[in-house]
């Protein structure tokens, strides 16, 4: 948890018991982060899982950067400094949602390795699933569904990630998509896989202790 600058703040416990909302929900809450390069599919597959995990009766929301910019993060560029404000509000906020209960979809580019570290404590041991999108410069330039990188290669948009700004590709992510070859409905199933493979997605037994 990040120190508050104020040092006249007090943390205020829950008054349910560890596992109510889990029980409730019959989940346990969790972000699921989907990190990438811009057009490599982090929102399409994002917006594919949460139907899915609506569909089978599990409550679950996307998170998506972009629209985030419009309201939350509406007052951040895109400077260094800014990106990384961004991320951590976006990785705090998503905590919030896991401590509801709620299986929180996360689709940030989220470039910096130090940035995504900081989100994985956020959400604390054994709830955050780091899923990297992974598609080649290549491919999403072709895809550009923005135009961004067309504007990009014309200089005018700076620093922009995988032209002028780095991308620090995960060295041990939870979950590897390779969405140049499979298909969004292929990426979903597959999260949605893993989440059930680590018992994200069941009620505990009755009478254990839930944390």
């Amino acid at each position: 948890m990040n120190e508050p600058e104020s040092r006249n703040l007090t943390w205020h416990p829950e008054a349910i018991e560890p596992g109510a909302r889990r029980r409730l929900l019959g989940q346990k809450g969790c972000v699921v982060w989907l990190t990438g390069l811009s057009g490599s599919g982090k929102s399409t597959i994002a917006r594919a899982t949460e139907k899915m995990l609506i569909e089978a009766g599990h409550a679950a929301y996307v998170l998506d950067g972009d629209n985030l910019r419009h309201g939350l993060n509406g007052d951040l560029g895109f400077e260094p400094k800014d990106r990384q404000e961004n991320i951590r509000r976006v990785g705090e906020v998503a905590a919030l949602f896991a401590d509801a209960g709620l299986i929180a979809l996360v689709s940030l580019i989220s470039p910096y390795a130090r940035d995504r570290r900081r989100a994985r404590q956020a959400a604390g041991a054994g709830r955050f699933l780091e899923v990297f999108v992974d598609a080649d410069l290549a491919t999403c330039e072709e895809r550009d569904p923005k135009g961004l990188y067309r504007r990009a290669r014309a200089g005018e948009i700076a620093g922009f990630t995988g032209i002028d700004a780095p991308y620090e590709a995960p060295e041990s992510p939870d979950l590897v998509l390779h969405s140049a070859e499979q298909s969004v409905e292929q990426g979903a199933r597959e999260i949605v896989r893993e989440l059930s493979r680590r018992g994200l997605l069941e009620a505990p037994p009755a009478g254990e202790e839930v944390r």
